[in-house]
């Protein structure tokens, strides 16, 4: 590439970030063009979201520098990066419902006149510039909740330029957004550049990245693999340099078989409150002992789908569990004691009691199994089934009455799917099995998967990490934008066109 320096408004040089036992960066060099649409892309683990933490003041690097308009700068906060023209727009927005569009913009921030604790007049009056410069007829006084999400994503962005941002990062912007809210969006960064704004512009949508960026930059492992302009490359080139030859481990034996349907989905269809398709009419099913991966980028519906297999959601269409019906009416405790038990994605926020033992978290989801009479629950049985799961899943516990918050997250994950054990499932769901455990852990969640399914258990499992995909998959669905895109074996399968269909129709 060969812009002149001058073109560079931010860069990073050396920049590593090094944590127990992990190196999430490795000595990466990046640049940010002036008033360009500066893409960043890598798979899971890339180092993507770590560097943009860095360069937004939300963590500080292992070693490393930063340099803006080319002289050396030191971020210790988000406020103190924001001081210098630097902000960022996180993927979940972080505003307040009940709180006025002026409100969230100042919230933290709010500007003073004399003894008056609030200036809502000069408040207003930028509000009104700021949603002008979006090309927003949004009034200063509207309550947030009232504003659709991709409207609410320019009040977040409101608020970056509300503290003069040069640079502007966005991270997954529209991951939750219509069709017409990213028109929307994207006519809002080209005005933005065009004044100029310099964009960063993280995201999986190997589409929509053609459609909007000037510069590409992708990560891999760590590492800075490639950078390019946009005009100069195609989507098989994003594809071949953010995967690499590394070759991807099987977990599966040669020879598997299975029974019949244990899940069949028809027609599946969720619709959010604001009137956006989440899961949009998928039909598919899980042969008893078969592994099914479900890929997918983030916002494919893969969460929401699974929430609509446990009854967590109010969805369309036919589920039928071991060829029983299974209807909308029926409880997420019934679909339990049916055989369908869900291990959470987020295990801290779904998945645990931190304050509670290793055994309570473990047996909270089947004590109706061991109950001695009406309400009595059978200690001697409990204490038995919480030493069997421990010993079959290799848990790491000094003793079951610790708090669970003790172990480490790959132990902690395994009580979880311990707990879904106890229950003595027939179809078993796991959503980002092995997020924010070591490697170890992983093989240890991949190969419980494998002799779980080779006892006739039905798994259905999410990931947006290719080579786990491909590692442990009998069958592999691909979702993009609530929709089934692509249902093969793993022996058809091939990352890039994976990771093509993952893109499609967004």
């Amino acid at each position: 590439m060969a812009d002149a320096q001058t073109d560079i408004v931010m860069r990073a040089e050396g920049i590593s970030m090094i944590y127990p036992g992990t190196v999430a960066l490795n000595a990466v060099d990046y640049r940010v063009h002036r008033g360009k649409v500066n893409v960043i892309i890598g798979e899971n683990g890339a180092g993507k979201s770590t560097l943009m933490k860095i360069l937004a003041g939300v963590q500080q690097p292992s070693s490393g520098r930063i340099f803006l308009n080319e002289a050396p700068v030191t971020f210790s906060s988000t406020r103190d990066a924001a001081s210098h023209g630097v902000g960022m727009v996180h993927q979940e927005l972080n505003l307040f419902g009940n709180l006025s569009v002026a409100e969230n913009i100042f919230l933290g921030r709010e500007k003073q006149r004399g003894l008056m604790p609030l200036d809502t007049t000069e408040q207003h009056r930028i509000t009104r510039e700021l949603m002008a410069r979006l090309n927003q007829a949004i009034e200063p006084s509207e309550l947030l909740a009232n504003l659709k999400v991709g409207q609410q994503q320019l009040i977040e962005i409101a608020k970056a330029l509300a503290d003069q941002a040069d640079v502007l990062i966005l991270d997954e912007p529209t991951s939750a957004l219509s069709k017409t809210e990213v028109e929307l969006l994207f006519e809002v960064i080209r005005d933005l550049t065009a004044q100029g704004v310099s964009i960063i512009y993280i995201s999986h949508r190997l589409e929509e990245l053609m459609a909007i960026g000037d510069h590409i930059t992708i990560l891999r492992d760590g590492n800075l693999q490639s950078e390019a302009l946009i005009k100069d490359i195609d989507v098989p080139w994003i594809v071949r340099e953010m995967l690499g030859n590394d070759p991807v481990s099987d977990f599966l034996p040669a020879e598997r078989t299975f029974g019949d349907p244990v899940l069949e989905v028809r027609d599946l269809t969720l619709v959010s409150p604001t009137g956006l398709t989440l899961v949009d009419d998928v039909s598919f099913d899980v042969k008893a002992g078969e592994i099914v991966g479900i890929y997918g980028l983030m916002g494919a519906g893969r969460t929401e789908l699974m929430e609509c297999l446990l009854g967590l959601q109010r969805y369309v269409g036919d589920i039928t569990l071991s060829g029983t019906a299974v209807n909308e009416a029926t409880s997420t405790s019934e679909r339990i004691q049916r055989g369908m038990c869900l291990v959470p994605e987020d295990r801290k926020k779904n998945g645990i009691f931190p304050v509670s033992s290793v055994s309570n978290n473990m047996t909270i989801s089947s004590l109706w199994r061991r109950l001695k009479h009406r309400f009595t629950i059978d200690e001697t049985a409990e204490a038995q089934a919480v030493e069997t799961a421990i010993k079959g899943l290799s848990i790491k516990v000094s003793s079951p009455e610790i708090e669970i918050r003790a172990l480490s997250g790959g132990n902690q994950q395994k009580v979880v799917i311990g707990r879904t054990l106890l229950t003595d499932p027939k179809m078993l769901l796991l959503d980002e099995p092995t997020r924010g455990i070591d490697i170890g852990a992983k093989g240890d969640v991949f190969n419980m998967m494998v002799s779980l399914s080779q006892k006739g258990i039905g798994v259905l499992f999410s990931t947006s990490d290719l080579k786990e995909i491909m590692a442990v998959s009998d069958r592999i669905l691909v979702m993009s934008g609530g929709k089934l895109t692509a249902n093969v074996s793993r022996h058809d399968a091939t990352e890039s066109a994976l990771v093509s269909a993952s893109a499609q129709g967004l």
